[in-house]
């Protein structure tokens, strides 16, 4: 090998001994710097967009009355022949509505929350404040930095859970926001068709689009129909979720093993 010339790179065509293959590696490791991973590509998620997507969108219905209507009377096109009665029982309208709007939500929060990993951050995090506590009331300042890293994996996973539900409250946004809007104009349509839009309450008869303060009387009963239905959807979405996962097999028990066997 001529004098000032650089010593060949691994893989390259003329073929190096043992003994300068050594020596190059010694001077590579001082003149060529180490190559640089590839960067992951950014891949393109549909479910990320759609999230992405209806939690903007919830925004501008809210600044913009006329995308508001817009968007609640095509919503209406589905829910007014399936459960509108032509306005006649708007009692069972309103909590139909509310229990489609609840069900939407609900599977979209559960099919964005994994359940098993929310519950292992919670029951960490409660053994963890246990510990961090303790080296706070030692006073050992080694102990509390032993904690450190622990505490940044710890928050960046609660993170990971907190972020994974925001996209389900993406969905419970928009379809609030919509629902809501054309249960209104659904109420307002039926009494300028005409029809009926009081109720009985205390034996006297109410307009559900009478208000209460600024706030309608038919907001408040939808929204006494949207909390339970939610909370309920919720919890048994959660448990039929739960209850689907494989359960842990214990060591030596699977079948063939010998710690399994008669």
């Amino acid at each position: 090998m001529a004098t000032g010339e650089a010593p060949p790179l691994p893989g390259a065509d003329d073929e190096v001994d043992d003994s300068e293959s050594s020596e190059g590696d010694e001077e590579g490791e001082t003149s060529t710097p180490p190559a640089r991973p590839a960067a992951p590509a950014m891949q393109f998620k549909f479910s990320t967009f759609l999230f992405t997507f209806l939690f903007v969108m919830g925004i501008y219905l809210v600044f913009d009355a006329s995308a508001r209507t817009a968007v609640a009377l095509f919503i209406g096109q589905l829910l007014g022949p399936l459960i509108g009665f032509g306005g006649h029982f708007l009692l069972l309208t309103m909590f139909l509505a509310a229990a489609i709007e609840m069900l939407l939500t609900a599977l979209a929060y559960n099919w964005t929350t994994d359940w098993v990993k929310a519950a292992k951050v919670q029951s960490w995090s409660g053994a963890f404040r246990k510990v961090q506590m303790a080296a706070l009331n030692s006073g050992k300042k080694d102990r509390i930095a032993a904690l450190q890293p622990h505490q940044a994996k710890l928050t960046q996973l609660s993170t990971d859970v907190s972020f994974a539900q925001l996209k389900g409250m993406a969905v419970t946004w928009f379809l609030v926001i919509a629902i809501y809007t054309w249960m209104g104009l659904f109420i307002v349509a039926t009494r300028n068709a005409g029809q009926s839009v009081f109720i009985t309450i205390g034996g006297a008869n109410v307009s559900l689009l009478h208000g209460i303060g600024p706030v309608p009387l038919w907001f408040l009963l939808f929204s006494l129909y949207t909390v339970p239905l939610s909370l309920v959807f919720r919890r048994v979405l959660k448990h039929y979720t739960l209850q689907r996962l494989p359960t842990p097999t214990a060591p030596g028990s699977e079948p063939g093993s010998a710690g399994g066997s008669a």
